[in-house]
């Protein structure tokens, strides 16, 4: 091998040694980040031995609390939009789903890696026991969707209306995956990630869940990328996306009977539009309303707008 080859090779290897020594992101103990994620209305409670980063916000007399829940990697923060709106008349409870947020793995009396939707629903119920909430409005975006419905199939009893924001179930034909995505579902790839972390790679894969790019801001990556460092986070998000159950208990859809409101972006390549019309068939009576120009996550990108539905659904006659 001549000098040159030799100094060139040199060379990659020690921007290799540097690219891994940049990317090297260890767990992170909740206790790190608790000060700038969770300040008040934040609240930490305990569910069968689960600490559960929870904020509840608005008048404790509402006889029907609304219970928001979040999409894979994401966090209660994705509904402070609504919740700042929704909070001023009615109570709005939001919480860090296990695996996610500052919530962390499934603990205390929970089986410690099942992340399957049905174990997160039943997780839902028990929440809403130990807030002593009989009944609730609920709603979900992406798995947080998927969550909602599963919960109202194992407990009609429980729910008045259903709120559907690009919500996960049927089976996957997505146009783009996050790369983030597709390297924790890896077992291989997913193990490394657990050590190694890009603040880059999080940054695609927020930009790919948004419809405006311009709207991926640095604190909106800062809080992807915090989230995801926290301890057991990232085993989590392997051990649940490795655990999809794409199109499982779809069928569940056609028993609700309950008020149903399906907000989609038209722009999610995630989940396509067109699965807010195969929620539509489903749930008898469901109504759909699209935005143009949002992605997966509408309610976050441009909050001001898609809880505008929300309001009307809300105040609609049953």
């Amino acid at each position: 091998m001549s000098t040159r080859l030799l100094r060139l090779f040199g060379l990659l290897l020690m921007l290799s040694a540097l690219a891994v020594a940049l990317s090297r992101a260890p767990d992170r103990p909740v206790q790190s980040l608790v000060a700038r994620w969770a300040p008040p209305p934040s609240d930490f409670i305990d569910v069968k031995g689960q600490l559960v980063h929870v904020r509840d916000v608005g008048p404790r007399g509402d006889p029907l609390p609304i219970v928001l829940l979040h999409g894979t990697s994401a966090s209660l923060h994705t509904w402070e939009g609504w919740t700042a709106v929704l909070g001023r008349t009615r109570r709005v409870i939001a919480f860090d789903l296990p695996g996610f947020g500052l919530t962390g793995p499934f603990a205390g009396s929970y089986a410690r890696d099942d992340y399957r939707g049905d174990a997160y629903a039943r997780f839902v119920l028990d929440v809403m026991d130990a807030l002593k909430l009989p009944r609730a409005v609920i709603g979900g975006n992406s798995l947080g969707g998927e969550v909602a419905w599963r919960a109202v199939s194992l407990a009609p009893q429980r729910f008045e209306r259903l709120i559907l924001v690009d919500a996960s179930g049927y089976e996957l034909a997505p146009d783009a995956v996050p790369l983030g995505f597709r390297i924790a579902a890896l077992p291989l790839l997913g193990r490394i990630g657990e050590h190694l972390l890009p603040r880059a790679l999080i940054a695609q894969s927020v930009l790919a869940v948004y419809g405006d790019p311009a709207k991926v801001t640095d604190s909106v990556v800062d809080r992807y990328f915090e989230l995801t460092l926290r301890e057991g986070n990232r085993r989590a998000l392997g051990l649940r996306l490795q655990q999809l159950e794409p199109g499982a208990h779809v069928d569940r859809l056609k028993a609700l009977n309950l008020p149903t409101l399906v907000l989609w972006g038209g722009r999610d390549r995630l989940v396509p539009p067109g699965t807010a019309q195969r929620f539509a068939a489903d749930i008898r009576g469901a109504k759909v309303v699209v935005f143009d120009g949002l992605g997966h996550v509408p309610q976050e990108e441009d909050p001001a707008r898609t809880v505008q539905p929300v309001l009307e659904f809300l105040s609609a006659p049953a």
